[in-house]
């Protein structure tokens, strides 16, 4: 497999400024976060920015911060525009941000060939590019808890459960509904892979950023091809667009499985008829986990937020809380790691590669039975952690398989493979020198 060297970076390499950094503030930690609350992706970037900035200000308002120091949180709205991204990756690194979220997998493709320059590590939690799950080829980005290829890789463990077995897969044809975007295309060569070992047919359905609003020809199309799987990689107004579609072809919604992102939202205006579409994920949905509660009494009961109180604990949202967390705890590796309580981007990405997230450690948080513990490490910089299926019941997401863990044994040789094509393909990219920590 040859992964083919992107043009964003060069077009990133070309819009870089001799921005100087200016010097820490001591009394904060300042974090910038890539945001869309506006434009046809404005449906997940709403909620995800909503979780994300809540839980910083739990944190500031219980407990004074990380460490003793203050989160200082800003969000750059790009409006989903990678162009735009690269301009806020150079506000956030002007301004000394400590972390990089570019929120979109245009835009961390974009920045990967400047984060070990500029020391800012990436975090492209379960998006962007998958090869950078290798720590030894990409010591400064991150893509925690899973990539897209170990959730294509779980989706087709799934419906083998289904059918009985991979081998029952053998004559089938499985579906990929994709925005038409490096996002959208990220797990095709896993699919491709399985489809020539397993043998069952392949095909693609791009859907054109312009045409999100209106798929009725692509699922004209489907109902023509009557696959017997949909997955769908769709994000903003692609989701609720494919739900309401899908039920109007009379496609049968418990052979529908999207990857993580569809929200209540994208499924409620389809209410009834949606029921049995499925979503991978890594975490539950819900109100009564601890923190959920303390977001609404500490931030949104006091006027510290615009998120509506019921959204809280909605499953976006619930994404946006899983990254602060991520950040937030890498933060404090940070500062156990070096003795600093202001710590900066080189101090961060030490913080990332020792993060060990137990189950205790969830329940200390607020957040038992949330999630799976995460570990990451020099090596590996995603975890490879267990999805689940949430299904549509109606009127909510309700849990209704046990955790299943990524096909790793045919996922990890293609991240080794694509990472050190990438590697190759760029010419200078350079071989690790940074140190690896110890978890404490």
């Amino acid at each position: 497999m040859t992964l083919k060297k992107t043009a964003l970076g060069l077009a990133l390499a070309g819009a870089i400024g001799g921005f100087a950094a200016p010097a820490a503030a001591q009394d904060q930690i300042y974090i910038n976060h890539n945001s869309y609350r506006t434009g046809p992706f404005s449906g997940s970037g709403i909620p995800i920015g909503d979780g994300v900035k809540d839980y910083f200000a739990l944190l500031n308002a219980r407990d004074g911060g990380i460490g003793g120091v203050k989160i200082a949180y800003e969000e750059c709205e790009t409006g989903y525009d990678t162009r735009k991204s690269v301009e806020c990756y150079e506000q956030a690194k002007s301004k000394g941000t400590v972390i990089y979220a570019p929120w979109s997998t245009g835009a961390a493709l974009a920045a990967i060939p400047r984060a070990h320059i500029d020391k800012i590590p990436i975090l492209s939690m379960a998006y962007g590019l998958s090869a950078s799950a290798s720590g030894q080829t990409f010591p400064w980005v991150f893509n925690p808890p899973v990539t897209y290829w170990d959730g294509a890789s779980v989706f087709l463990r799934y419906i083998a459960g289904r059918e009985g077995g991979f081998d029952k897969l053998k004559g089938k044809t499985i579906g990929l509904v994709h925005l038409d975007a490096p996002f959208g295309k990220e797990p095709i060569p896993v699919l491709e892979a399985f489809a020539k070992e397993h043998g069952f047919n392949l095909k693609l359905y791009p859907i054109a950023a312009s045409e999100m609003q209106n798929q009725s020809s692509t699922w004209l199309g489907i109902r023509r091809d009557r696959p017997d799987w949909i997955y769908m990689m769709g994000w903003g107004a692609m989701n609720p667009t494919g739900i309401r579609e899908a039920a109007r072809s009379g496609f049968p919604m418990d052979k529908f499985v999207s990857v993580w992102w569809p929200g209540e939202d994208d499924v409620r205006p389809v209410g009834a008829q949606a029921k049995g579409f499925k979503v991978l994920t890594w975490h539950q949905v819900g109100q009564t986990f601890p923190a959920m509660q303390e977001i609404q009494k500490l931030v949104i009961d006091k006027g510290l937020s615009q998120t509506p109180r019921d959204k809280v604990g909605e499953h976006i949202y619930g994404k946006g809380i899983y990254e602060a967390v991520m950040i937030s705890e890498a933060i404090r590796n940070a500062q156990k790691v070096t003795g600093k309580k202001v710590v900066n981007g080189e101090d961060v990405r030490r913080g990332l590669e020792t993060l060990d997230i137990t189950a205790e450690r969830w329940k200390e948080l607020g957040l038992e039975g949330f999630t799976s513990p995460l570990k990451l490490s020099c090596a590996d910089h995603n975890g490879a952690n267990p999805l689940f299926i949430l299904e549509w019941d109606g009127t909510k997401f309700v849990k209704t398989s046990d955790p299943m863990p990524p096909v790793r044994d045919k996922v990890q040789p293609l991240i080794d493979e694509a990472a050190k094509s990438y590697a190759t393909s760029n010419a200078g990219w350079p071989s690790r020198t940074e140190t690896c920590d110890k978890a404490s």
